[in-house]
């Protein structure tokens, strides 16, 4: 994008910024319609302002990297933990896992209960 400071940004140059395509931004638009609302200007074209490139950013990130799925994404949002869910950094499901020759009470530390009960978080929102 050549100007980061632009106010209203054409769906064209967000789908180049976000590496997807124009379609999937729209089809982003009917599934999440409270989160994601563009300006229309003449001929339907659609402008996005940089809070809601922000949030599709945060949208791609959940869907892609963490492999949620849209109605998981569309929880988040209903339930306000969008920005928390965000914020947090991706953890494989496998991280800090160590392989365990002896006592597994010897093994584990902060940081594997810390990702454990992150995890769980996780999993307790998408059965709620």
């Amino acid at each position: 994008m050549e100007n980061k400071n632009e106010f209203f940004v054409p769906i064209n140059e967000v789908a180049k910024e976000l590496d997807v395509p124009a379609h999937t931004l729209r089809y982003w638009e009917k599934q999440f319609a409270g989160a994601i609302r563009p300006v229309t200007g003449a001929g339907n074209r659609r402008y996005y302002r940089r809070e809601t490139i922000e949030k599709l950013r945060s949208i791609k990130s959940l869907l892609y990297d963490k492999g949620m799925t849209i109605a998981g994404v569309k929880k988040i949002l209903h339930n306000g933990t969008f920005s928390a869910e965000t914020n947090v950094e991706k953890t494989p499901v496998n991280a800090g896992v160590k392989k365990v020759e002896s006592s597994p009470i010897k093994s584990i530390n902060s940081d594997d209960i810390d990702i454990a009960i992150n995890l769980l978080k996780q999993a307790k929102m998408f059965l709620d």
